[in-house]
């Protein structure tokens, strides 16, 4: 079975990527197993700045879903590229993809330019623009076409790796926004992030995270992804997808790779089971022998 994918020009061992947030710098898995078991490794979403993150609680859980607002908690760029990024690098021939965020159009220029400048030690840039655009009323960079480009062709023009725009799910047309980001020079997608939500603590009578709301992720909200790559997929079938959100079992990477997805980033089901993308990584050819696919590139984006 032919378990390898591609990223357009990042050649991965396998579909099975740790998503950002989930898995830290690797540090913590490194130590439970071989990190080179996995096709690529997001780090944390790193900021220019360190950030302690939003106050506690910061975790609501859901039937098959958990919200969670960590608020980007990292010790900023500078640390990450002078101490993270070299001992992830030293335990992992992988892809690593550079996950940061930006609360200004800015903030992400400073992050490109230290993070994916020439020699650097990630093979791809993960743009998380889901942040709140603090110079455009608040208003996610994500939830605005415009704002989603202006984003993309500034990190596309300092970064000398590939990039990968992360695409929000809270939005009107998935489709407008992709096609913005495309269209300003990104290399390929990332789809999707959390999707907002809330709880709230019937006892006390107040939101169980301290933020009100934050961002869902888990099983629940795998047909959400599922839909929204199928739709990008559709719309662009030429660029690269990364897919993202509720993946817990080799079927689900299958799944989303048959809806366009060329690799698949694992994230809540970590948090459970340390031990999740190594599991799904190796009972992928078991579940392509039952399915009778010889070769994973072939069932990309199958499903019209």
């Amino acid at each position: 079975m032919e378990i390898s994918t591609k990223l357009g020009s990042v050649s991965l061992k396998n579909p099975v990527i740790t998503a950002s947030g989930t898995s830290g710098y690797g540090r913590e898995l490194a130590e439970l197993f071989d990190l080179n078991s996995l096709g690529g490794f997001s780090i944390k979403g790193t900021t220019l700045n360190p950030r302690e993150g939003n106050p506690s609680p910061r975790i609501a859980e859901c039937r098959s879903a958990l919200i969670n607002s960590v608020g980007l908690q990292n010790p900023g760029v500078d640390t990450v590229v002078a101490e993270e990024l070299p001992f992830l690098r030293s335990k992992f021939d992988g892809a690593i993809l550079a996950n940061i965020s930006g609360f200004s159009v800015e903030e992400y220029i400073a992050c490109t330019e230290k993070i994916a400048s020439e020699g650097s030690l990630a093979d791809i840039l993960e743009v998380n623009i889901s942040c709140p655009n603090v110079h455009g009323g608040g208003m996610a960079f994500g939830t605005s076409p415009k704002a989603a480009a202006e984003v993309t062709a500034a990190v596309k023009r300092l970064s000398h790796i590939p990039v990968y725009i992360k695409l929000s799910p809270n939005v009107t047309d998935i489709v407008e926004i992709a096609r913005a980001c495309v269209d300003a020079g990104a290399d390929g997608l990332c789809l999707i992030n959390t999707v907002a939500a809330m709880r709230i603590d019937i006892v006390r009578r107040c939101p169980v995270v301290a933020n009100k709301m934050g961002g869902m992720s888990g099983a629940a909200v795998f047909p959400i992804a599922l839909r929204m790559i199928w739709q990008v997929a559709s719309a662009l079938p030429n660029i690269p997808i990364i897919g993202c959100g509720g993946v817990e079992t080799a079927s689900d990477v299958i799944e989303m790779m048959m809806a366009g997805a060329s690799a698949v980033e694992v994230g809540s089901a970590t948090l459970r089971d340390p031990f999740a993308c190594q599991t799904i990584a190796k009972e992928l050819p078991t579940v392509m022998k039952r399915l009778k696919i010889n070769n994973l590139q072939d069932i990309i984006g199958i499903v019209k």
